[in-house]
């Protein structure tokens, strides 16, 4: 199979000369030669630019590598424009397997026939893709469910296409100029995580739960349920929907749709998944999105195949929030300063020549009228702006990178006029602000006094050992020593009281809150006397602790 699978590929290069795709000049004399005396040489080049001609080889060699181009298209930070658009039209319509076969993976997984698990069971697929296909059924209660089921074999074929395009990677990675910048071994190491997790349909349920859980009772975004008893790691089994795709905009206007708002509460929706949830659905492409029938005046999304999810670390969401806003506000060197201080840009990058990159290549984009700025292309030339810094790449900012182009562009799909700008910044400014309210000061610290209380008895046992340490150190006789001793008192004297002052702003906060709220002032006057003084010390020594 292996050499067939090789044959295979060497006449899809040759059919669409990807050899001249390669810049040879820093090769070795042996690849050179082999290159300028391949097979390939005898096929003309054709009609088609180099994007087609990839975009073609891809579709040729099969779903794994469709797939791929599908996820490297997102990363035009890393390729042309002209090669990333070409594969943005890469389309994953595979043939379907055998319904027998799907009826034996899911009676196998299941341990029930077809007739006794489902009430009804479609054996013609609704759809099918590269990793697994969809069929209709009916269970109890006659709940129309869809079952998702894992192609057979998958497994097999795309551990073995992993372990050929992790050799092209790194073959890219050494032989090809700027080959390290582009970073392909890390480029394919992310596609290995992102289609080993389309696998496992148990871990898609899991995050089709959570975001249902998220969006419970809302307005703007539905998310179907998960059946658990009927799901398995090859098998997903949940809620049918029907739905208005949302790319059909001539129904969605015969209805009445309110195309406006449709456009503003998708954005809505991926600035709340981001910044309040920090759990994102990251496959947002037309493909899995609905639009549910009959609410023309209040639209809803409907969300599906969350196999694909984002999440941001506190700091991240943090760091992303500030940098949105001074991009907003076009302050470059805040922008330029914040790259730097959270991490993503070295510590030694010159800030003004960083600044001026940004602003070079945002100005022209701002000349714009804001309803014309592309929000997700300005993030994306930002993120290239910083890679000639040496940004290291965020796995989850290249997920919210695209997931914010897809977003964007379906919202002027819908609405061309779509301002995302005014629709962004008041979600993000009041996001700054709930932040730092005394009542999420108050939230956090609740949450972490139950910690603090159980070290309180532990207090005296730290001093005492912090004691004996000094002890030991005073007693050193080397001159030496004691100037080392004395500079570590002086660092301790000073982390003490810069936590004390940190402890003393926490309790300042603490106390704001609740003088803030006439609720909790209400019952601290009827709390007894004796739980206020027990509290009172406990505060005293969290504040004199270390």
């Amino acid at each position: 199979m292996g050499l067939r699978r090789l044959l295979a590929i060497c006449w899809i290069i040759c059919v669409y000369r990807l050899d001249t795709l390669i810049p040879t000049e820093h090769l070795p004399l042996r690849a050179r030669l082999l290159l300028r005396c391949g097979p390939w040489r005898l096929f003309a080049k054709g009609k088609y630019s180099r994007g087609e001609r990839l975009r073609l080889g891809l579709e040729n060699l099969g779903p794994i590598f469709i797939k791929f181009g599908q996820i490297l298209s997102t990363r035009r930070d890393l390729l042309a424009d002209d090669v990333a658009m070409e594969l943005a039209k890469l389309q994953d319509q595979v043939p379907p397997f055998g319904s027998e076969q799907a009826v034996a993976v899911i009676e196998a997984a299941l341990g029930k026939p077809i007739e006794q698990l489902f009430l009804k069971f479609d054996r013609q697929p609704l759809a099918s893709a590269s990793i697994a296909q969809v069929h209709t059924a009916t269970i109890d209660n006659n709940i129309d469910v869809v079952v998702k089921v894992v192609r057979p074999g998958i497994e097999h074929i795309i551990s073995a296409d992993l372990k050929l395009l992790q050799t092209i990677a790194v073959l890219i990675a050494r032989y090809i100029p700027d080959g390290r910048r582009l970073r392909p071994v890390e480029v394919v190491e992310d596609y290995r995580h992102t289609i080993l997790d389309e696998l496992d349909l148990q871990r898609e349920g899991a995050n089709t739960s959570q975001l249902r859980r998220n969006f419970k009772d809302s307005e703007v975004l539905y998310v179907p349920e998960v059946y658990w008893d009927y799901t398995r790691r090859n098998i997903l089994v949940m809620e049918r929907i029907y739905g208005i795709p949302v790319t059909d905009v001539e129904t969605l206007k015969e209805q009445g749709t309110d195309m406006k708002k449709l456009a503003e509460r998708g954005v809505e929706i991926f600035f709340t998944q981001v910044f309040r949830d920090s759990f994102f659905h990251a496959d947002m492409h037309p493909g899995n999105i609905f639009i549910a029938h009959n609410r023309p005046n209040s639209p809803q999304y409907i969300a599906i195949d969350c196999a694909i999810i984002g999440s941001l670390s506190d700091f991240d969401q943090y760091y992303l929030a500030r940098n949105l806003l001074a991009i907003f506000q076009r302050n470059y060197r805040e922008v330029a300063e914040l790259h730097i201080e959270c991490g993503w840009v070295p510590a030694e990058t010159r800030v003004h020549e960083f600044e001026a990159a940004i602003r070079t290549v945002s100005e022209p984009i701002f000349e714009k009228p804001l309803a014309e700025i592309s929000f997700g292309l300005l993030l994306l030339q930002l993120f290239q702006t910083a890679r000639r810094f040496d940004m290291e790449v965020q796995p989850s900012l290249v997920l919210l990178q695209k997931t914010l182009l897809n977003i964007e562009g379906l919202g002027r799909q819908l609405y061309p006029q779509l301002d995302l700008w005014s629709t962004a910044m008041p979600f993000l400014e009041r996001w700054v602000r709930d932040r730092y309210s005394p009542q999420s000061v108050l939230k956090k610290v609740s949450h972490r006094i139950p910690g603090w209380l159980e070290q309180l008895p532990n207090l005296p046992e730290a001093l005492l050992e912090r004691g004996g340490a000094s002890k030991e150190q005073i007693s050193a006789n080397t001159k030496a020593e004691r100037q080392l001793q004395h500079d570590f008192a002086e660092m301790i004297k000073q982390q003490a009281q810069r936590g004390r002052n940190q402890r003393l702003a926490i309790v300042a906060a603490l106390a704001a809150a609740l003088v803030s709220d006439p609720g909790i002032r209400a019952g601290l006057q009827e709390l007894p006397s004796i739980s206020i003084g027990l509290f009172a010390v406990a505060l005293y020594f969290f504040i004199r602790s270390r």
